[in-house]
């Protein structure tokens, strides 16, 4: 494969099932005459990340072994954790199994990993060799889950690691319940956001504006169904008193010029984390009288207006079928093999005109 110059190489070995086999048995995977390790990534302090080598894990008898082939970076999230911008007490996510500790160095993290299973325990059908599945695990080129917590996927790898996103996207708009005609703009176009402007564009709206500093990303919105995506100074200019405003830029200030811009009795829905960051707003006379509603969106738990016939089931079986049906390939814009995953973050910190959705791969 060949991906902003790099040219990529993989070839499976011929005596890769055999050896997965000896595996199950008891035996070590080697390649070469050697005991196999995995890689595995580590944020370990303010812009620092590690690859370090750790033992492959045996699974336990109602787990299978993932080989990772791609795994998403997050440039919302994980670079929250990658400025040390998250508070080192808060649980990372309390409703998934990998992520159950605190965002206190050192720490793995990451939540969109794809593979396929390369072993299963005893109490685990062979039928699971070979599948390629979806697990919210940090990113490492090898882990053991139990089969409940993986989703099968006939997705390409390259589309699988949008689920995570495409799941938060889907919670958004469905906060938003924007209706027929309505005037809807939205504040942020990295990954989440394009997917929400995307989701967002199958609906009868009025107008559909989105926002962003970077020519890129405005390019990819008005692709996906966004009627204009204009710089943050231009956006009063082009939609007036908009019904609801989605702020998923990760700024602040960003959360004012929504309250400020959102019309009167209007939505304003927040699904930015902004971490340690603090966050200012006039909630003077005008915002007093305006009625304006503003609610968090996030998409661990599942909002209770809805509870009454959606679960995260269902949400879940919605993203498989829209991700299949939606061609994401121009918002990955580089594929960085996980042995260089410090050269990703910077870019992702240092470079955002360029980056959209980066991906570590696997050899």
């Amino acid at each position: 494969m060949i991906r902003n110059g790099q040219i990529r190489v993989s070839a499976e070995l011929p005596s890769q099932k055999r050896q997965w086999g000896n595996r199950r048995l008891g035996r070590p995977i080697e390649w070469g005459g050697r005991e196999m390790s995995k890689q595995a990534l580590y944020f370990t302090g303010q812009q620092s990340v590690s690859v370090r080598e750790e033992p492959v894990p045996d699974p336990e008898p109602d787990e299978v072994l993932v080989q990772t082939e791609q795994s998403g970076i997050s440039p919302g999230t994980e670079l929250l954790v990658y400025r040390d911008e998250v508070g080192e007490q808060i649980a990372a996510d309390e409703t998934i199994e990998t992520l159950d500790g605190t965002f206190s160095y050192p720490l793995q993290y990451g939540y969109a990993a794809v593979g396929r299973v390369s072993e299963v325990g005893e109490s685990v059908g062979e039928e699971w060799i070979g599948q390629r599945v979806f697990g919210f695990n940090p990113h490492e080129s090898h882990f053991t889950a139990n089969p409940d917590q993986l989703i099968q996927t006939t997705l390409p790898q390259e589309q699988a690691i949008f689920i995570p996103n495409a799941e938060t996207a889907v919670n958004f708009v469905m906060d938003g319940r924007p209706r027929v005609g309505a005037r809807v703009v939205v504040f942020g176009q990295g990954p989440v956001g394009l997917l929400t402007t995307a989701l967002l564009s199958a609906f009868p709206l009025g107008t559909l504006v989105t926002t962003d500093y970077y020519e890129r990303r405005r390019e990819l919105s008005r692709s996906l169904g966004a009627d204009k995506s204009v710089p943050p100074e231009e956006v009063k200019s082009v939609v007036d008193d908009p019904d609801i405003s989605f702020e998923l830029t990760g700024n602040p200030t960003a959360l004012a010029d929504a309250v400020d811009l959102t019309g009167y009795a209007g939505q304003v829905i927040i699904g930015s984390w902004y971490g340690t960051k603090e966050v200012a707003l006039e909630l003077g006379g005008e915002f007093h009288r305006s009625h304006l509603r503003m609610q968090s969106s996030q998409v661990s738990r599942i909002d209770p207006a809805h509870a009454d016939r959606w679960d995260k089931g269902r949400r879940m079986a919605f993203v498989r079928s829209w991700l299949a049906d939606t061609d994401l390939s121009a918002l990955l814009t580089h594929e960085i093999e996980i042995d260089r995953a410090a050269e990703a973050y910077e870019l992702l910190e240092n470079r955002r005109s360029e980056a959209v959705q980066v991906a570590l791969t696997y050899d």
